[in-house]
């Protein structure tokens, strides 16, 4: 069970999402002075990586060079033509657009159009055994190491590069595919199926015991560990090592220990670990990049990331951004945008680190880490990503924040590789609209759905629906599809029309929680609805009244059963209304205690007679016994041709609804 002690929102306190960053008072965003040189008004600019700055820009053949130029000199209804080509930049407008006249980006007609984060790395040079031993010098378990022995088989190539202080911002690339940063247990390189390795008999509180720790004593010291149980990933410093055991600076938070065959971890910062495909290691003291290859680096395109955004709109609004791609970098837009518009973006690499508790041992911002400011960040209001396709982040596919902004037709796959709280689509503020979203392989939820006030204006309900979502809780457990928590009156917010299914745990030790929909610790006034599920241990639907209660919430006509938590004390559960579903409901005895009622729910035991269950069509056969017999909830369950509503998602005669992305 969950066992977090967020506080419940009100007046001078904050929900769980306020964990994740304050929001700042939203308002209407001032465009900034006209440009005193510009031609008429919708002028057309024209960018190609052969122009020159210098160039007026108003034709293809004196094109500007930069977007940059562009965003200096365009205002409101003006166009900016981005011609093939990759644009290694952040863009920043000099003014914004109007709500009639918005400035527009746009990759010209066929080009293939990417601003990329990175920078070219050269000039590598083979490590030698010198090599070895003048690095032995500060470290000397380099020598007769895996590195060493990578070394002599001329594995192992150096060059002098400014990647910065931060070893766990950098990223390196190899023909456009992320390496990882030497480890143990060496991970490969799918972020999110790595190779695991957990603490074995013997672990406690900060020590992890293992007997596959072969190392000598004294070599893991100063490394960082990255650990994860249950819904916890953190990161720490090693203390302390020696054959068979790693004593961390602190027990990982949250949980406050390690749990011998629970707790998975990997080591880093050592250049011992040096020795296979796709790994490097970065000296920030000395400034050099290390890189496993099995040939020249020469031979392929190294590439560092150096820059987070491609475009950063946080003082800009009416602006739209169409047709670009993204590599290694992401856009922002501010507490004061509104009217921005993100449409057909191909974005790769989103956000990047690999640092997660940053010091701190509270739990909130270490499970939070993330959440707030990665992926494509939409803050403000009145913004929208449309179109997309966005993949590869630490963090966050999208992030809305704000009031009133909008993530539909995406689809977003392989994020939150570190398994945070970070989400394909992570929700806060209020009024946000999430729906015809295919998000897949995420490490822990694929929508997480939080619940705030932004000051100075009324707040309202979310709408997430029509979403089709797999392949959940890949790194972290007590997790689902959309998780929502904690403590907060959501105001109605709709969840309904989802199909959520198949997740893919790492583990099979311990796997509480995994449901399609979870509203955890205390969350109310909730409208759960033709919600589908399969593969999912705690059902469709699984409320956890821990805490504050789960009071109010709509539980109807969902398919493929559900959990029930901490809902049975007196007034832990009142208002709360579970009808018309189909599937079996755990936790049913004594349920109704805490005071949510229970009707017309299919019993376990009787066969819902689907079309194909097995091929997971959950419509009903003209022979169910789950039709004509829905309590009819106007807005819910319409559209029977029956005389009474039908139980469960789908209405008997109707056309069959569909989730996930329109393409």
């Amino acid at each position: 069970m969950s066992r977090r002690w967020w506080p419940r929102p009100g007046k001078g306190s904050w929900s769980a999402a306020a964990l994740l960053a304050s929001l700042s008072v939203v308002a209407a965003a001032v465009p900034a002075t006209a440009h005193p040189h510009k031609p008429q008004a919708g002028a057309v600019y024209y960018v190609a990586p052969s122009g020159q700055d210098s160039s007026k820009g108003t034709t293809t053949g004196q094109a500007f060079q930069h977007i940059q130029r562009c965003a200096d000199v365009m205002e409101p209804g003006d166009i900016c033509l981005i011609q093939s080509g990759t644009y290694a930049e952040t863009v920043a407008p000099a003014r914004s657009g109007t709500a009639g006249l918005p400035i527009t980006y746009r990759a010209a007609p066929g080009a293939k159009v990417t601003l990329s984060g990175t920078a070219p790395v050269r000039n590598f040079s083979p490590v030698t055994g010198a090599d070895v031993t003048e690095i032995a010098k500060s470290d000397p378990y380099a020598q007769n190491s895996a590195f060493s022995d990578a070394v002599a088989a001329g594995h192992v190539y150096s060059t002098s590069v400014d990647l910065g202080s931060d070893v766990t911002t950098v990223q390196v690339f190899t023909d456009k595919k992320s390496g990882v940063e030497a480890q143990w247990p060496y991970p490969g390189l799918d972020l999110l199926d790595p190779t695991l390795q957990y603490a074995g008999a013997g672990s406690a509180e900060a020590t992890i015991a293992d007997e596959a720790l072969t190392r000598p004593a004294g070599y893991w010291d100063g490394a960082r560990a990255l650990t994860g149980y249950w819904y916890v990933s953190a990161t720490g410093t090693v203390k302390s090592s020696a054959v068979g055991s790693v004593t961390l600076d602190v027990a990982p938070p949250c949980v406050h220990k390690v749990v011998p065959k629970e707790t998975r971890y990997a080591l880093a910062g050592k250049i011992g670990e040096l020795s296979r495909p796709g790994e490097w290691f970065y000296d920030p003291a000395v400034k050099r990049l290390y890189l496993y290859s099995e040939d020249s680096p020469a031979a392929h395109t190294i590439e560092a990331k150096v820059r987070a955004l491609a475009f950063d709109l946080t003082a800009a609004s009416h602006t739209t951004v169409t047709g670009v791609g993204l590599f290694a970098s992401t856009i922002k837009t501010g507490p004061t945008s509104t009217g921005v518009t993100l449409d057909g973006i191909n974005g790769t690499y989103l956000s990047h680190y690999t640092d997660i508790t940053r010091g701190a041992t509270d739990c909130g911002s270490t499970v939070t880490r993330g959440v707030g400011d990665t992926g494509i960040v939409l803050d403000g209001t009145y913004n929208k990503i449309v179109n997309s396709n966005l993949s590869l982040s630490a963090g966050n596919g999208i992030a809305l924040r704000g009031q009133n902004n909008t993530a539909t037709n995406n689809v977003i796959h392989d994020v939150d590789y570190l398994g945070t709280y970070a989400a394909g689509v992570a929700v806060q503020g209020n009024s946000q609209t999430v729906t015809h979203n295919t998000i897949s392989r995420v490490g822990r939820s694929g929508i997480n759905l939080q619940w705030n006030t932004v000051e100075g204006l009324t707040p309202g309900k979310d709408l997430i629906a029509y979403n089709d979502i797999s392949g959940y809780a890949r790194l972290s457990l007590d997790v689902a599809a959309i998780y929502t928590c904690c403590s907060a009156s959501m105001m109605r917010t709709s969840i309904d029309h989802n199909v959520l299914h198949d997740p893919e745990p790492a583990t099979t030790l311990t796997t509480f929680g995994i449901s399609g929909v979870y509203a955890d610790n205390g969350q109310s006034d909730l409208v759960i609805a033709n919600n589908v599920g399969w593969g999912n241990r705690e059902g469709t639907v699984m409320l956890n009244g821990l805490g504050t209660g789960s009071h109010n919430n709509g539980v109807y006509n969902n398919t493929g059963g559900m959990t029930l938590f901490y809902v049975k004390e007196p007034g832990q559960s009142t208002g709360t209304e579970i009808y018309n579903n189909i599937g079996a409901i755990r936790g049913l005895t004594g349920a109704t205690d805490g005071g949510l009622v229970l009707s017309n729910n299919l019993p376990a035991e009787t066969d819902p007679l689907f079309v194909d269950a097995a091929g997971h069509d959950y419509r009903l056969t003209a022979d169910s016994p789950a039709r004509n017999q829905a309590i009819a909830l106007p807005g819910i369950n319409d559209g029977s041709t029956d005389a009474t509503p039908s139980l469960g998602a789908y209405q008997y005669g109707a056309p069959k609804w569909t989730a996930g992305a329109r393409r």
